[in-house]
Order: C-alpha cells, then sequence, then structure tokens
C-alpha cells in the first residue's frame, strides 16, 4: 500500500509499504519503531533518532498533529485511492453546495447509508461503493437534504453515473 503524507502547502513524501519492505520517496528503508505509550513512539531511521507523539488524529478525514522531536506537524494522508482521484481530476473541493452525487468510478452499490429526505453535513458517509476490490465509501461534498436515492444495492455503475440526488 502506497500513501502520500502531506505536511505543508509545499512538502510531502511518499511511504510505501510492499513486500514486507518500506519505501520512503521510492528509497527502501530500515525504520526501527517502538511503542513506547499512549500516543509516544521511538524511530530509528538510519543513524537519525526521533521522538515522535501524537497529539490529535482523525482517522476518518486522514489528518493528523504529531510532534516530532520539538516541532508539531500537521499531516493529511492520501491513500492510492486519493492520489488515483487527484490525478484524474476528481479531488473533492471545498464547495459549499451540494450537488448531485456521482460515481467517482465504475463500480458496484453495496450499502446506501441514507434516505430520501435526510439532511446531510459535509463528510457524512453516503454510500459504499466496491471499486477495484476495495470498498469505497462516498461522502457528502457538502451540506445538503437527499431528493432522491437513484441507485439500488448491487447496481453496477458507471463513472459519474448518478447515485443520489440532492436539494
Amino acid at each position: 500500500m502506497k500513501y502520500k503524507v502531506n505536511y505543508s502547502d509545499s512538502a510531502s513524501h511518499t511511504v510505501e509499504f510492499k513486500e514486507g519492505k518500506v519505501f520512503l520517496n521510492n528509497v527502501e528503508t530500515s525504520p526501527d519503531v517502538a511503542f513506547i505509550g499512549g500516543t509516544m513512539y521511538h524511530i530509528l531511521l538510519g543513524k537519525s533518532s526521533f521522538m515522535m507523539e501524537v497529539l490529535e488524529n482523525d482517522l476518518a478525514a486522514k489528518r493528523f498533529k504529531v510532534k516530532v522531536n520539538d516541532n508539531v506537524y500537521d499531516l493529511k494522508l492520501e491513500d492510492e485511492l486519493d492520489m488515483l482521484l487527484h490525478k484524474m481530476g476528481m479531488s473533492q473541493n471545498g464547495s459549499s453546495r451540494m450537488d448531485n452525487v456521482k460515481a467517482p468510478m465504475p463500480g458496484l452499490v453495496l450499502k446506501v447509508l441514507v434516505e430520501p429526505g435526510q439532511a446531510v453535513e459535509k463528510g457524512d458517509s453516503l454510500i459504499i461503493l466496491e471499486a477495484m476490490k476495495m470498498e469505497n465509501v462516498i461522502k457528502a461534498s457538502g451540506p445538503g437534504v437527499v431528493k432522491r436515492i437513484a441507485v439500488s444495492i448491487k447496481d453496477a455503475v458507471e463513472k459519474n453515473h448518478v447515485l443520489i440526488e440532492m436539494e
């Protein structure tokens, strides 16, 4: 699995776990990570030693605040799906108006998590779509009210197929 770790507007690293090995920016590394307790870790990477504390974490949003030695970093984690969507120009923007929800890729509807008339907020889970052998939670890009569910469980959908009509 490959991740992109963004820690400022212009700085990021890629971390990949492949065949039991760790690659940092495509270079094989051998970090030694020791759990100290609570939210504290000690990391040895080459000849460098780091104390890391996880100050805050929002797993759903893939956001973390960590303290490494005496420096605090706000991290945003992107997985392979996030990177693919960004590459395809489909990353979510902070729009305040919720438009109809469309399939970001071909897939199979596994579960519908909302119903007509339900109010949703940005980040609320709407539908679970199986694509590329992964379950993907489709979330609201902003506030809105569900007008109509345009799909049923086990429906196969193509990219840009309307899943939910919003008011």
